[in-house]
């Protein structure tokens, strides 16, 4: 029985179900779903998360920047009074050519280049050499450059009312210095020169620690090898800031330079306190330094006209493309010369 039960199991073959076609069970469907959906939020990852971080960017300059700046080109175009915006009379550019016409704004203009040159340039250049002395080894060197940035904190309110002080006809400590090597007292405000000069000083006192350590910043980057080599070559330490440091920290040269032209436009809050009172909005009885930023604050919120303050924002806004497209143009010639 046992022979017969094993042979006969022995004879029989596995019967095999027909083939049909095959389909995916709903493991394999959710799989498969998750795939995709991973590949796609990773796709998306990959390329959206950059416009993600910079979103909130745009829209911030957007709504205080951007539009700002439309709707002030806007306002150029109109006849528009500060107690009256909702009244705007359509002027096309009669503005314009009012401003062109007006002595103020060329007055402005040439105290506002004055100004930035007799700052801007002593700036750059003391900041530069003090950059330059905060680069080698010195005992103390974190109190030093602490104490370079320190002006760059200070209010421009609280640093242009000392300086005021300093620079009084009668009273002031500049004067009184002056007198003991024998030179009268200077009306340092009434006279055109001396009160720029006065006011260059007050943007030098705050701007040029801060441009040190810009430059400083950069001539850390340097790498030492150049020195090395170029000391081996027998260049001097002269020689070696001429040669390595300055054409090592160009771009930042440019930078700063780029910078103090901005500031320099916009200047307001130094000679507006500068001038103690009504004459500090039209840069002194004769306008002897009202600057551009001035005379903006003059049309618009002492004479009420905000379609011509207006257009002098836009002039000065003019003015930076034109002088950012004379450096561009200088910069390629420069470029193809060499």
């Amino acid at each position: 029985m046992a022979t017969q039960t094993s042979t006969a199991a022995a004879g029989q073959q596995p019967t095999k179900e027909p083939a049909g076609p095959a389909r995916p069970t709903q493991g394999r469907q959710r799989r498969r779903m998750n795939s995709r959906w991973s590949a796609l939020l990773h796709r998306l990852d990959v390329n959206g998360a950059p416009y993600a971080f910079i979103v909130p960017f745009f829209i911030v300059f957007a709504a205080f920047s951007l539009y700002p700046l439309i709707y002030t080109a806007w306002i150029s175009f109109h006849r528009a009074e500060l107690a009256s915006m909702d009244m705007m009379e359509w002027v096309a550019l009669d503005n314009y050519t009012a401003l062109a016409q007006d002595d103020r704004f060329w007055n402005a203009l040439a105290n506002t280049f004055t100004i930035g040159v007799l700052s801007a340039v002593p700036q750059l250049l003391m900041a530069l050499g003090l950059a330059h002395l905060l680069n080698y080894r010195l005992r103390g060197s974190t109190f030093f450059r602490v104490a370079a940035l320190t002006p760059y904190a200070t209010s421009v309110g609280a640093a242009a009312l000392v300086f005021t002080m300093l620079f009084e006809r009668d009273f002031g400590m500049i004067n009184w210095l002056l007198s003991l090597v024998g030179f009268d007292n200077i009306d340092w405000e009434s006279n055109k020169w001396a009160a720029q000069i006065a006011i260059s000083t007050i943007v030098i006192w705050r701007w040029t620690g801060y441009n040190a350590l810009l430059y400083l910043a950069a001539m850390q980057a340097i790498p030492l090898d150049r020195y090395e080599a170029a000391a081996i070559d027998g260049a001097s330490r002269w020689q070696q800031f001429l040669k390595v440091t300055i054409p090592g920290i160009r771009p930042t040269i440019v930078f700063t330079i780029v910078l103090s032209t901005i500031g320099s436009t916009q200047l307001f809050g130094e000679p507006l306190i500068f001038g103690q009172g009504p004459n500090g909005i039209t840069g002194g009885a004769d306008n002897q330094y009202q600057t551009l930023g001035l005379l903006l604050y003059e049309e618009g919120w002492k004479n009420y006209q905000m379609g011509r303050a207006a257009t002098v924002a836009w002039a000065m806004f003019l003015l930076l493309i034109l002088i950012f497209a004379a450096q561009r143009l200088l910069k390629r010639r420069s470029a193809r010369s060499s």
